[in-house]
């Protein structure tokens, strides 16, 4: 399976060994030493889900829990792998918000298990949800894209394109983001993501008076129902 997990873990050598068996595994791994760093990464990047220790350095595992649900309100999948074995242990934790519980020691293969399984019922989930960024609406499910009351055509990975961008809107998704997801390692020879950026663009704001789709200099892209940012005066003065 092809996913970006972080592992915020405070025992180096463990956050190690797991994190080289999932990327022996095909996955991408991010780390964070305590619970401060893990909670910027979480929020400050996508991930397809967190492997969380319950005892961690400068904020909790379930102070990262409660931050990541109620303040940053991210729905990314987290298993808590932890020493913390009791009964209330595992409420509190899946009461908080944990989606599955995991006590030390463990298995590699159980984690990598239990990751397949929270993500791919994670994926469905949001290809359930009808995505909405101001009047523009796309239901993966049946694959129709609406803006007003016109109805869109999209090629499958062009489809997959603007699932990507509607699901994380208003965040700007970088360039590598959108690449991993929709090709995973097998990158295509072509700049075959620059097509797929101006067949959406094409499709979703040609005709229309606002556009949606913004490119962010130096970041990467979005779909936002906002004004785009301003460019610099250098390139503005080219552009005129």
């Amino acid at each position: 399976m092809s996913a970006v997990v972080l592992i915020i873990e405070d025992n180096r050598r463990l956050a190690e060994t797991v994190g080289f068996y999932l990327e022996s595994r095909g996955m991408e791994v991010d780390y964070a030493a305590d619970g401060a760093e893990g909670y910027r990464l979480a929020v400050g990047n996508r991930y397809d889900a967190i492997i969380l220790d319950g005892h961690l350095p400068r904020m909790d595992g379930l102070e990262v829990v409660r931050a990541l649900r109620n303040d940053a309100r991210l729905s990314t999948p987290i298993i808590m792998a932890t020493g913390r074995d009791t009964l209330d242990d595992k409420l509190a934790s899946l009461e908080d918000g944990v989606d599955d519980y995991l006590t030390k020691p463990f298995a590699t293969q159980e984690l990598e298990a239990r990751l397949h399984a929270v993500i791919r019922r994670n994926r469905k989930e949001v290809a359930r949800q009808v995505l909405k960024v101001g009047d523009l609406s796309f239901d993966p499910a049946c694959h129709r894209v609406q803006r007003g009351d016109r109805e869109l055509e999209l090629s499958p990975v062009s489809a997959k394109l603007l699932t990507i961008l509607m699901r994380e809107s208003p965040r700007v998704v970088s360039r590598r983001e959108i690449e991993r997801e929709l090709w995973g390692d097998d990158l295509p020879d072509s700049d075959s993501l620059r097509s797929h950026l101006y067949n959406v663009r094409k499709a979703i704001d040609r005709g229309f008076a606002k556009p949606l789709l913004q490119t962010v200099q130096s970041a990467g892209y979005r779909i936002a129902d906002v004004p785009p940012a301003p460019r610099p005066q250098r390139e503005a003065a080219a552009a005129a």
